[in-house]
């Protein structure tokens, strides 16, 4: 796509419809179907007396109120991804792991911290705790792949819902040794608690984003 390889960059304004149909060498009614749906997914805005202007798609949606895997979200754009697992070990609970899962048990907890790669970019650091006796198993592998789909698929557990908070932190020397946080000093971060269906807190994830990569998005809808 030239608008997703920059031929055409944010702000430019792209060739007529007639200029397009002779670039690509296809109908007029291809080219109009193709525009709207790159206005639809937010790459043009269509203004009139102006035509499409290219807006800026470098940042990647992220669906706050959606309950969706890295993998999942990544394969639904067409981006080159790679995962790095970092650390993969049992901890003994304390008593902070303890409220934050819900673990009148104490049983051992899974740490699991993995970077995101994205295009080249380590831009995401997620750092989750999941119990041990609900997720048995975990190898590096599973975790480079996706862990909701080993939880879903081969442990056959139904994942529910989350509850999430979204804060501005300041850059942590973490995040420096295993993120490319280039100038950045900020970094927008996700919490989130999550339930399987039968409402059981399984795990707790902190999601570190790089702020320029990430647009964070939900529906809303008002109600009287």
């Amino acid at each position: 796509m030239s608008i997703r390889d920059r031929s055409f960059r944010a702000g430019e304004r792209l060739p007529s419809e007639h200029e397009l149909c002779e670039r690509y060498d296809t109908s007029r009614e291809t080219i109009r179907k193709a525009l709207h749906l790159l206005a639809q997914n937010g790459y043009i805005q269509k203004v009139r007396g102006k035509g499409s202007i290219v807006l800026d798609s470098d940042k990647y949606e992220f669906p706050v109120s959606g309950l969706t895997s890295f993998k999942e979200l990544t394969h639904q754009s067409g981006q080159q991804i790679r995962t790095k697992v970092h650390e993969l070990y049992l901890l003994e609970p304390d008593t902070k792991l303890d409220e934050l899962l819900d673990n009148p048990g104490k049983v051992p907890i899974w740490r699991v911290v993995r970077s995101r790669e994205i295009d080249g970019e380590k831009v995401i650091l997620d750092k989750d705790y999941i119990r041990q006796d609900i997720v048995p198993g975990l190898t590096k592998t599973i975790c480079e792949d996706s862990l909701y789909e080993y939880i879903e698929n081969k442990l056959g557990l139904s994942i529910s819902y989350a509850k999430k908070e979204i804060v501005v932190e300041p850059v942590s020397e973490e995040d420096k040794e295993l993120l490319d946080v280039e100038n950045h000093d900020q970094m927008v971060v996700i919490r989130s608690s999550v339930y399987l269906e039968d409402t059981t807190l399984f795990q707790f994830t902190e999601s570190r984003h790089r702020p320029d990569k990430f647009r964070f998005v939900d529906f809303a809808r008002r109600s009287k």
